[in-house]
């Protein structure tokens, strides 16, 4: 691997406890390029602008995949990622979906690790912060004929972040728009998935509503993700969380809820659920929570759900009877080495 080191960082300028998620980013990135049907050798290089033509590929035809992942911190200054082999097979699962080249693990694990041991500084160590990484690849063939690219560039970039939530949202059930379909790439990590979700966003927004609930495409009336979450709905002391399918996104978070919740013995069903069995459980006094999960989030709980003209708002529970709070917690201090690791999740960074 080519290491090429910045001559001075910008860190000494950034205050790393007040910044805007995702809008900063460390000294350094990796690049490495795919062409002639085999990967180079990985580079880590300073952050900076990267050249490309105006018939890239990735413009014109949307081959273009991404990771969410995060590097923490500890009080002893210790630096860990969290389940990376985890995102280094969705990273290739979404390759092979849009039929673009798997990354090979010494480039996207070694070039990981190589990346945040350099930018280490870069980790904030105030709680709920930490270091966003962002793995991704694009077609970056110069051609506009409508086929696969031959070439690609992928990369990985870091940015200090901070909470992404820090209050329960209000959200709303979709009955119009759908965040992908059966046979389509709902299961990828695939950029245009979130492209397609801004619109419906911004208009449920001028209702007054932090996120969406999305349904399904057929029917709208089974839930399937919120926002760019998995969702969770507690009805009495049982987690529901919609099954996986090829319309959903294999969180991660999603499967370290379910391990933790299934470890501290609550209950979990995967299974398709309702927006009318949403609605019955709020009637009946049962629904005592519904919260979203992923990476940026960790754990995000709602506070009110809007469905057509009605608008559910959610008990106030306190911390101690809050699934979503506990669950939060308990992932939490395995991320930041506050608590065993009984999963074997939390990998060094020497």
């Amino acid at each position: 691997m080519n290491i090429q080191k910045i001559t001075q960082s910008k860190l000494s300028n950034i205050k790393l406890e007040s910044l805007a998620f995702g809008e900063t980013f460390s000294d350094h990135m990796l690049v490495c390029y795919y062409k002639d049907g085999k990967w180079g050798t990985p580079s880590v290089e300073p952050y900076g602008p990267i050249s490309v033509f105006p018939s890239l590929k990735a413009i014109h035809y949307g081959q273009s995949i991404f990771e969410g992942m995060k590097a923490f911190k500890d009080q002893d200054k210790n630096v860990f990622l969290y389940r990376p082999e985890m995102n280094f097979k969705r990273m290739n699962d979404s390759a092979k979906r849009m039929a673009m080249p798997e990354v090979p693990a010494e480039v996207f694990l070694d070039g990981l690790k190589a990346l945040v041991d350099l930018d280490s500084a870069w980790i904030p160590e105030t709680p709920g912060a930490s270091l966003y990484l962002r793995p991704f690849m694009f077609a970056s063939e110069s051609a506009i004929r409508a086929a696969s690219s031959s070439e690609y560039i992928f990369m990985i970039i870091c940015s200090p972040v901070n909470t992404y939530y820090d209050q329960p949202l209000k959200v709303k059930i979709a009955d119009k728009f759908s965040r992908s379909a059966s046979g389509g790439v709902g299961s990828a990590k695939v950029a245009g998935n979130y492209a397609a979700s801004f619109l419906p966003t911004i208009e449920v927004s001028k209702e007054g509503f932090d996120q969406i609930i999305w349904t399904d495409s057929s029917t709208h009336t089974f839930l399937e993700e919120a926002g760019t979450m998995n969702v969770f709905a507690r009805i009495g002391d049982t987690l529901f969380t919609p099954c996986l399918s090829d319309r959903i996104l294999h969180g991660i978070t999603r499967d370290s809820v379910i391990q933790i919740a299934k470890s501290k013995s609550i209950e979990v069903i995967e299974q398709d659920i309702t927006v009318e069995t949403i609605v019955n459980a709020h009637k009946d006094g049962s629904l005592k929570e519904v919260f979203g999960c992923g990476t940026a989030v960790v754990v995000s709980q709602f506070s009110s759900i809007g469905y057509k003209d009605q608008l559910l708002t959610l008990p106030v529970l306190q911390a101690e009877e809050s699934y979503a709070v506990q669950i939060k917690k308990w992932l939490q201090d395995i991320q930041y080495n506050r608590a065993e690791d009984p999963f074997g999740w939390r990998v060094a960074v020497k």
